[in-house]
């Protein structure tokens, strides 16, 4: 009896979640309400009601966030000092209508690390960079935190800052451009490539932190990376880094919540097919392994050859094809090293269980805000095209995507799916998930053709 009522005292006598904050939870929290505060006093004028809310929504969101994951709170406050610092070397360089972007080229700072060409192309070079000391530090330590996998995650952090820092200052340089060109980056490939980098990143850092484990960042950095190469090749094929005007579909608040919940999902999808790999790696049968291998690139290349032999291809979609061929044959060698070399990393990557736990998580996580962002795309949807739903060929298939993804939640959750069914499962719905979000682009036409290869 008293065991009891000591529980209960104890229990009462815990602080309140507020009582719990610390000197640094509340000036972080002050820091963020100040911003919001010149925000809104500087630029209120110019936001319509909608964004206005997004405001003040934004504010506790990323105080809980800080607060709910420490590092955040520093993340936050070195991304707002960066862009701002970008902003005032813009501002001191202006031309009839604001800040002259010509600055980009000749101010120090910023043509080497602050606009926001340059500092994209940091967060692809620490990328590359961190991908590289993650494997190196796969296979150079036991323990999952050698020295080359903590510089390996510091690496991701700087991509990280160096990402969101392009992202702000580009957003910035927009509206400089014109007044009816300003727009957040979030509207062509090239811009939520950057959005799926760090976003993707970002999850992969906490799953690191909350499992106490570095070892699984050399496979996730892979699909990253890919991401990041894509980009650079985009980039210098078709000068994709140019900000344009948007389209009149685009121009819509919707865009600005819609696409982030979107590129939520893709990233937590990519996450768990790369834990997928190191689950399989560490627990299929040698010959699933090598079935696999054949079985799953042998049937997308019998779909990419049905488009070339079709007839009448335009010469951009079989150069697609062939693109796709040569991007599938990289992924087919990096999986074929993987299986090679898997009795060394099993002895690095973390146990089965919180493998299947991760991957669990991130496909729970991903499915919430996909299912989100496809409900946000319908009421957008409606407001642009004048109907909910119209079977357009990306809408198609992301409905694909949420009915993959539903079936394995469902399947795990009744009927205890796991190990390596589950693996396979979420791997492969990698190539459908990347086929809802280049595949369409690539060879399809619709309604979303403003976002084509």
């Amino acid at each position: 009896m008293s065991s009891t009522t000591t529980t209960t005292t104890l229990e009462l006598g815990r602080p309140s979640l507020l009582g719990r904050r610390g000197v640094l939870d509340w000036l972080f929290a002050a820091l963020i309400l100040g911003g919001a505060a010149f925000a809104w006093q500087r630029y209120g004028a110019s936001m319509d009601g909608y964004e206005r809310g997004i405001l003040i929504c934004a504010v506790p969101a990323l105080v809980s966030l800080g607060w709910f994951w420490s590092p955040l709170r520093l993340l936050s406050v070195g991304v707002g000092a960066a862009s701002l610092l970008a902003i005032a070397l813009y501002q001191r360089h202006t031309d009839s209508f604001g800040a002259d972007l010509a600055a980009a080229e000749t101010v120090f700072w910023l043509k080497y690390a602050l606009s926001s060409q340059s500092a994209i192309l940091w967060m692809g070079v620490l990328v590359f960079m961190s991908t590289i000391t993650y494997w190196i530090g796969l296979f150079a330590g036991r323990d999952g935190s050698s020295a080359a996998q903590r510089i390996g995650s510091g690496l991701a952090w700087a991509a990280v800052f160096m990402a969101l820092v392009g992202t702000f200052v580009r957003w910035f340089e927009s509206h400089q451009i014109g007044a009816d060109i300003g727009h957040i980056p979030v509207s062509n490939l090239y811009e939520v490539f950057v959005l799926f980098t760090w976003m993707t990143t970002l999850f992969y850092l906490y799953y690191e932190q909350l499992y106490g484990t570095r070892s699984l960042g050399a496979f996730v950095m892979l699909i990253v990376s890919a991401a990041v190469g894509f980009l650079l090749w985009y980039t210098v094929s078709r000068g994709a880094q140019e900000i344009q005007p948007l389209v009149p579909a685009l121009q819509s608040w919707w865009m600005k919540i819609h696409v982030p919940a979107n590129f939520v999902g893709y990233g937590t999808f990519a996450l768990s097919a790369m834990v997928a790999l190191a689950y399989l790696l560490k627990s299929a049968a040698p010959r699933s392994l090598w079935t696999g291998l054949v079985a799953v690139p042998g049937a997308l290349l019998a779909v990419l050859g049905l488009f070339l032999v079709a007839g009448n291809l335009t010469p951009e979609v079989a150069g697609a094809v062939g693109k796709s061929m040569r991007m599938l044959g990289v992924c087919v060698a990096i999986f074929a090293f993987t299986i090679l070399t898997r009795r060394t990393l099993n002895a690095r990557t973390p146990a089965p269980e919180l493998l299947d736990d991760l991957m669990y998580k991130a496909i729970a996580v991903g499915f919430a805000f996909f299912t989100i962002a496809t409900i946000l795309g319908a009421f957008w949807a409606a407001e642009a095209w004048g109907g909910y739903w119209s079977w357009d060929p990306k809408e198609t298939w992301a409905l694909i995507v949420w009915l993959n993804y539903a079936a394995w939640l469902h399947m795990r959750l009744v009927k205890g799916l796991r190990g390596v069914t589950a693996s396979w499962w979420a791997l492969i719905g990698l190539l459908v998930t990347t086929f809802a979000f280049l595949g369409v682009n690539m060879f399809l036409s619709g309604l979303h053709s403003y976002g084509e290869l």
